[in-house]
């Protein structure tokens, strides 16, 4: 096999705002590996927050060189991810890369789409919803109002405005389903102050209200909350999933953040061992970074995978999310991606 990658940028549909950042572009990696006559794609996706960018993600692909160039073809792909893992450590953007692109690769070489070679039915997925990043009211009630047929919004709190935001999403929205993610901005004391403020607009679940490190707050948040708390930034790998038993009612799983499908799988399995909801996110991504997740979505209680959605300007076209919220994938074999 041969490996080879290349950056790309993409502007965002409008600055996209959490509690943490605002990004008006995001640089990716498109990494291919070619086997053959045949190509699979994959999209590396890396977040400041666990301290990767494109240069880290280039120089994991690098050391992840010669483990793809010398296997013949990507099976046993179990043995290549345990030396790809060897190689990079918790460079897991760089590594989901791959991974995606080893399984497009198979797909395609079998002539199947992903969701079907795992057995899954794309009807069983879930509405994905649509994230409105921070901003003052007025102007997160006009994004609300240039979206009008996403049936399900996620809505990201974790500043001074908390409640004038949200009942500003609630009068734009009246009749949609809102969820909230605080990216880990507040207190345990604030956030069962404001838990209950979402309680009374109807929101369905909160998205980690606190820091990862605060374990005893998290527990406290969860036996209080008159919500149900997912848990993201908590939860990177399958590893994570059993620790947090008693502090979440449910965990986001990203791709980029785990390491790849294969990871975003065993994570999946693990939440369902230990009687938790599954959630699966994304960063801001292309429909290549997207289209992953987007095949394993029948496996999932609830999906974020809006990413490309947020973009104004896709590289990509294939699998995503439609204005209705639905989650689409293909008849194409493998990840089913081309150019736009």
């Amino acid at each position: 096999m041969r490996i080879e990658w290349e950056r790309i940028r993409a502007e965002t549909a409008d600055p996209f705002t959490t509690s943490r950042s605002t990004n008006t572009e995001i640089e990716r990696v498109w990494v291919r590996i070619v086997h053959g006559d045949v190509e699979g794609w994959g999209e590396a996706d890396p977040s400041r927050y666990y301290g990767e960018s494109a240069g880290t993600v280039e120089a994991a692909l690098a050391e992840m060189r010669p483990a793809v160039e010398e296997a013949d073809g990507p099976e046993p792909m179990q043995a290549l991810e345990r030396e790809l893992d060897r190689r990079i450590g918790a460079n897991r953007a760089a590594k989901a890369a791959v991974v995606a692109a080893l399984l497009d690769l198979r797909g395609k070489s079998l002539g199947e789409p992903l969701w079907r070679l795992w057995g899954l039915d794309p009807e069983e997925a879930p509405l994905s919803s649509f994230t409105v990043g921070m901003d003052d009211p007025e102007a997160v009630a006009e994004k609300i109002d240039r979206a009008p047929d996403y049936p399900v919004l996620k809505v990201k709190l974790g500043g001074d405005r908390d409640e004038e935001i949200l009942a500003a999403v609630r009068h734009a929205a009246p009749d949609r389903r809102i969820r909230v993610d605080a990216n880990a901005a507040w207190s345990a004391k604030e956030a069962l102050w404001k838990i209950r403020t979402l309680a009374d607009h109807g929101v369905e679940f909160v998205e980690q209200p606190l820091p990862p490190e605060d374990r005893e707050g998290l527990r406290l948040v969860r036996e209080r909350s008159p919500l149900p708390v997912i848990l993201d930034e908590s939860c990177r790998t399958a590893a994570d999933v059993p620790e947090l038993v008693g502090l979440a009612d449910g965990v986001n799983i990203k791709l980029a953040k785990c390491g790849g499908p294969l990871e975003a799988l065993r994570a999946i399995h693990a939440a369902r061992a230990c009687g938790l909801q599954v959630m699966m996110g994304c960063m801001l991504e292309t429909s290549l970074g997207i289209a992953p997740a987007a095949h394993l979505a029948p496996l999932l209680d609830h999906a974020d995978l809006d990413g490309a959605a947020l973009l104004g300007d896709d590289p990509f076209r294939g699998p995503g999310i439609g204005d209705d919220g639905r989650i689409r994938v293909s008849e194409e074999p493998g990840l089913g991606i081309e150019r736009a």
